[in-house]
């Protein structure tokens, strides 16, 4: 963030010592999420996800990596886009993943993709924000609530991405967002050869 805040003021964009509303009230966040071997920092400015970047970590030993499975991924999202307000284009991504970690092509009631679903449709009514169900309200513990799980695979990804593409007005995925977790457990187990 620091070198594009150089940049923005080498253009002349901003000054040294301005301050937008969005930075000054509702701040910027970096987080931090360590899976075995690696670590995924996750900047957001104001609530939207602006970065999202995959680190090695030295280990001092040699230890058993197991594979990233679509349940932890999904639980992922809840720390870069738990915020984020369900709707259609996220229900898609998230009954893609439980389709694609069960094997069964029907929606399971009380399942994640029943659920949000309905959470998208509930919020697809309300105005304001702070009211509508959240993706950390859908994807807590989504891998205890998942009937079976298995290892993200890039095909796994590449399925979710396109189902949240194909549902997002925009064409566009969310950063940080379903999609961007699968597809970052999927390269996470790529590069560990799981």
């Amino acid at each position: 963030m620091q070198s594009a805040a150089a940049q923005n003021e080498r253009a002349g964009v901003v000054g040294h010592v301005d301050v937008s509303d969005v930075a000054a009230v509702e701040g910027v966040t970096v987080t931090e999420t360590d899976v075995p071997g690696y670590r995924i920092v996750t900047e957001s400015v104001g609530g939207q996800v602006v970065g999202q970047y995959i680190q090695p970590t030295p280990t001092a030993q040699a230890m058993v990596v197991s594979a990233i499975t679509i349940g932890e991924a999904l639980e992922a999202t809840v720390k870069t886009a738990g915020d984020k307000p369900v709707d259609h284009s996220d229900a898609a991504a998230i009954q893609a993943a439980e389709v694609r970690a069960t094997g069964i092509n029907v929606i399971t009631p009380g399942g994640l993709a029943a659920t949000a679903q309905s959470a998208a449709s509930f919020n697809a009514g309300i105005d304001k924000d702070e009211n509508k169900i959240k993706l950390r309200d859908v994807l807590t513990d989504a891998t205890a609530k998942l009937p079976a799980d298995k290892a993200v695979t890039r095909q796994d990804a590449e399925g979710v991405t396109s189902a949240e593409l194909r549902n997002n007005p925009n064409l566009s995925t969310q950063p940080g967002g379903v999609a961007a977790s699968v597809m970052a457990a999927a390269r996470l187990n790529e590069s560990t050869n799981i």
